[in-house]
């Protein structure tokens, strides 16, 4: 099943001390670029949030968005600079013994020192939130494959659709080939006709099959249609792969244009020509929907 590059997934975790929300957003990027904005807390965490999105979703551009809420009441430190409080200390003896004062200096004073307390909110060891946080990733992950892949059945029947209507403007080539050949026949017999009335001679037979056989060399595209065939066929197969194809798609559209381009140089003939341009729509048309696959 085809997948599209675009799509929203959210998750979400609930407990009785945290609210973890994850979003992802994705969009179409030739190669698989990861965009993480979370809490500089989850830190630690990114290398595995990463592989974790990298392991499905294997192309496009992603964003996702971490919020963590805690609930209750926040654990709290009291945090002593003791090299702080020791130079305060040694600052307020020195400043006793210069002014011949007693030091009234004493712990309760010197606690009030700017900076010698500290209270502090105690952080949660991340390594404990790791599998809360999975669980939301996890759920946005899967909304977001839903979307895709909904999007990607809508590319695929498309797809199939413009491939049928290829392999019909291929059968019409093909139908028209053998016919180019009489038509040129016919032009060249009636030309030299034309040009030998005068001298009231008749065409030579010889001279005109050689240069029909010339014309028919020159313009003989069957290895171009069969080729075009196989370019299809391998389309129709590629679509229907589990696995992601967007490239290989792109790869063989660059094919089946390449073909399709050689037949119209070939064939010089009018009818030809304009199915080609036709052709040539459907293919750009099909270039830009697998250019949403991933």
């Amino acid at each position: 099943m085809l997948k599209s590059m675009t799509g929203f997934g959210r998750g979400e975790y609930i407990d009785s001390t945290h609210r973890i929300v994850v979003e992802i957003k994705a969009v179409n990027h030739r190669y698989n670029e990861i965009v993480i904005r979370m809490p500089k807390t989850l830190g630690s965490l990114e290398d595995r949030i990463r592989r974790t999105i990298a392991n499905t979703i294997l192309r496009g551009r992603i964003d996702a968005f971490i919020t963590v809420d805690e609930y209750g009441e926040k654990k709290k430190a009291v945090r002593v600079d003791k090299e702080l409080a020791m130079a305060y200390h040694n600052a307020m003896r020195d400043l006793a013994g210069l002014l011949e004062i007693p030091s009234t200096d004493n712990i309760y004073h010197l606690s009030k020192y700017p900076e010698v307390l500290k209270v502090e909110e105690v952080t949660e060891d991340v390594e404990c939130l790791w599998p809360k946080l999975l669980t939301a990733i996890e759920g946005a992950i899967g909304n977001l494959m839903k979307m895709r892949e909904a999007e990607g059945s809508n590319i695929e029947q498309d797809l199939e659709a413009r491939v049928d209507k290829l392999q019909t403007y291929i059968a019409t080539v093909e139908e028209r080939a053998p016919q180019i050949l009489v038509e040129y026949r016919e032009k060249l017999l009636s030309r030299m006709r034309e040009l030998l009335a005068a001298a009231g001679a008749e065409p030579d037979e010889t001279r005109l099959l050689q240069e029909t056989a010339i014309f028919a060399d020159r313009t003989n595209f069957t290895e171009e249609i069969v080729r075009l065939k196989s370019h299809l066929a391998q389309f129709h197969t590629t679509i229907k792969s589990p696995e992601a194809v967007g490239r290989k798609l792109d790869f063989i559209v660059q094919e089946i244009n390449r073909e399709t381009n050689t037949i119209a140089s070939k064939a010089n003939d009018s009818t030809i020509a304009n199915v080609v341009v036709e052709i040539k729509s459907e293919i750009e048309k099909v270039r830009e929907q697998i250019q949403n696959i991933e």
